[in-house]
């Protein structure tokens, strides 16, 4: 099967251009592509994930990946899909970033000898002349059309800074300056990076008079529209020290049934015959699915061994055993209790509340557990006697659990 239909079938392409062009090109002989990663955190999240796997089945494929991590245009900040500018971030901050993004980008790609490469933005825009790129670039943009891509539109209604307004020319920069050292002539992306990457393909079709393709992948949504990959801590990460293999492996193991189809064909590499199979279960046996796609994600992710582990303490909580020693953990002391050891401010600390308020309300609507014990007092206090050896199990609804630890 063709590389664009095995992507199309698994539900990745949301927008392509010149697409009978780029179907003969990938046929034609293997060619190198490339996936932008703004550093704006150090470790990736979930919604990186969608074109990551992408770049894994165009590599599996036989074609060059490139992953790009974006030291230079971090700098200014992408615009898009944002109301309001982002935080400005030192130098430094941009290089601890890089580093931590290079090292889970290895876990997905190969990066061995004449296969994927990775390389720094920061390389070639840190040391632009300013003047040179106005004529050599800015002349070929045109202000009118740039204000009517998206990922502008909204920003004007906050107020769009002359900053971020550069940003969609670095970015085409970027795919210049990757064909020109690497014959790169494919960019692939979340579908949100649309207008920027129409606009780097368009670059290189107009100064090189050579081929380029933009490729958009579908962001990672719900099956009624809603954005997925936020917990109740936050983004959820591909950093075990952000996000836990349990927390992980329970986000997914508790996804939508009309969801769970979808996200086997984008988010795993089981053949699409066994994900149809899955997806067509009904009722109490699209668990199973749900078990399958939440290993399956973890597994690619953290690896088999953490993958297990979390399938094992998911199992054992499910069960009632209450025993799963791989539920994430939450140190506390003497000193802490002594300050403050209700059981509200306690769901909050270790992160099964988003805050206190929540947590009243949980325990308002009797869904809070310490240990075998159902809260229904708000002002419920935790003594440092009540947590034994093996730790105290807290528990926010059916499926949500963390594990005090006395130090």
């Amino acid at each position: 099967m063709h590389i664009l239909d095995t992507l199309k079938e698994r539900g990745f392409i949301a927008q392509v251009t010149f697409e009978d062009d780029l179907y003969k090109a990938l046929e034609r002989e293997p060619i190198t592509f490339y996936t932008g990663f703004d550093p704006t955190a150090d470790s990736l999240h979930v919604g990186h994930y969608i074109p990551i796997m992408a770049m894994a089945h165009l590599q599996r494929a036989g074609h060059r990946p490139i992953a790009l991590c974006g030291g230079g245009t971090a700098m200014i900040g992408d615009p898009s899909g944002k109301t309001d500018m982002r935080k400005m971030m030192t130098k430094e901050t941009i290089a601890q970033n890089v580093a931590g993004l290079q090292k889970q980008l290895s876990r997905f790609l190969d990066f061995g000898e004449g296969k994927a490469i990775m390389v720094n933005n920061g390389d070639w825009l840190l040391n632009l002349n300013y003047i040179d790129f106005l004529r050599d670039v800015g002349a070929l943009f045109s202000v009118n059309r740039m204000l009517t891509a998206e990922c502008y539109k909204r920003r004007l209604e906050t107020g769009l800074t002359f900053l971020e307004f550069n940003y969609m020319l670095m970015q085409s920069y970027d795919f210049l300056s990757l064909f020109k050292n690497y014959g790169c002539r494919l960019q692939v992306g979340g579908d949100d990076q649309w207008s920027n990457m129409l606009s780097g393909a368009d670059l290189i079709r107009r100064k090189e008079k050579e081929d380029a393709f933009a490729l958009t992948c579908k962001l990672i949504m719900t099956h009624d529209g809603k954005k997925m990959g936020k917990t109740e801590k936050g983004a959820l990460w591909l950093d075990p020290e952000r996000t836990t293999p349990y927390e992980f492996y329970q986000y997914w193991r508790n996804v939508g049934d009309e969801d769970v189809e979808r996200f086997l064909g984008l988010l795993t590499f089981l053949p699409m015959d066994e994900v149809r199979r899955l997806g067509a279960l009904k009722d109490q046996e699209i668990n199973e699915a749900k078990r399958v796609l939440a290993f399956e994600v973890t597994k690619m992710i953290h690896g088999e061994e953490e993958a297990m582990k979390a399938q094992d303490a998911a199992q054992a909580l499910f069960a009632g055993a209450g025993s799963g020693e791989h539920v994430p953990s939450f140190d506390v002391n003497a000193a802490m209790l002594a300050e403050d050891n209700r059981v509200t401010s306690l769901l909050a600390l270790c992160g099964l509340c988003a805050s206190r308020g929540e947590a009243r309300k949980m325990v308002q609507a009797g869904a809070v557990m310490v240990g075998e014990e159902k809260v229904t007092d708000i002002e419920a206090r935790i003594e440092s006697t009540q947590i034994g050896s093996d730790g105290l199990l807290l528990r926010k609804g059916k499926k949500n659990y963390c594990r005090l630890i006395l130090k």
